[in-house]
């Protein structure tokens, strides 16, 4: 990748994340990232091709990291526990590769736009997509894997309760959840995780 668009990308992701996507001008990034106007728009037709550059970046760091977290699972316990102890520890500032915690930057992103078939908003849905897929390939055992879906709808609920309600606990606090409805899934009396599924 050319140097001046990295350094451009680089700028306005750390922006883009800090204050919002709409916060931010486009002469802010250029006084953050030392790029000239020109050079700027010779890689970015726009402000949303910018965006979407960040969007591509933070994509790349968050699925690389989340692969190395949930690498060597084979069942959903050991999903869960690599999964929301990883997101404990970046909720607490200890994960380098995807820096200080500000919630997500897709929810985030994709709520300053009120078209949901915007290229933009496509792009956080998308996102949001492949991080579910990523915890579904984790899972080895093919009859376990619809609870990927309640693995994600947790992990969505924590990142936004430990952004918006400032709750630093609860990927543990989640975790604890997913351990009370896999335990009571495998009570053959009180199995509602198995009757819904159905």
């Amino acid at each position: 990748m050319n140097d001046k668009r990295q350094e451009l990308i680089d700028a306005a992701l750390a922006l883009f994340y800090e204050k919002g996507v709409k916060s931010v001008g486009i002469n802010e990034i250029l006084a953050r990232s030392g790029v000239a106007k020109k050079t700027l728009y010779h890689h970015f037709a726009s402000k949303d091709a910018l965006i979407l550059g960040a969007l591509g970046q933070r994509h790349e760091q968050f699925i690389g990291w989340l692969a190395r977290v949930l690498s060597g699972s084979q069942s959903v316990d050991e999903v869960i526990d690599r999964l929301f102890t990883g997101l404990d520890h970046w909720f607490n500032g200890t994960v380098e590769e995807l820096g200080d915690f500000r919630g997500c930057f897709f929810i985030n992103t994709a709520a300053q736009y009120t078209e949901l078939n915007s290229e933009i908003a496509s792009y956080c849905a998308k996102h949001k997509a492949l991080v579910a897929q990523t915890i579904r390939r984790s899972i080895a055992e093919e009859n376990e894997q619809a609870w990927a879906d309640t693995i994600m709808l947790l992990k969505e609920g924590a990142i936004t309760s430990a952004y918006v309600g400032q709750q630093v606990g609860a990927a543990k606090q989640a975790q604890q959840i997913l351990a009370a409805l896999r335990a009571q899934a495998k009570s053959p009396t009180l199995s509602v995780h198995n009757r819904t599924s159905r």
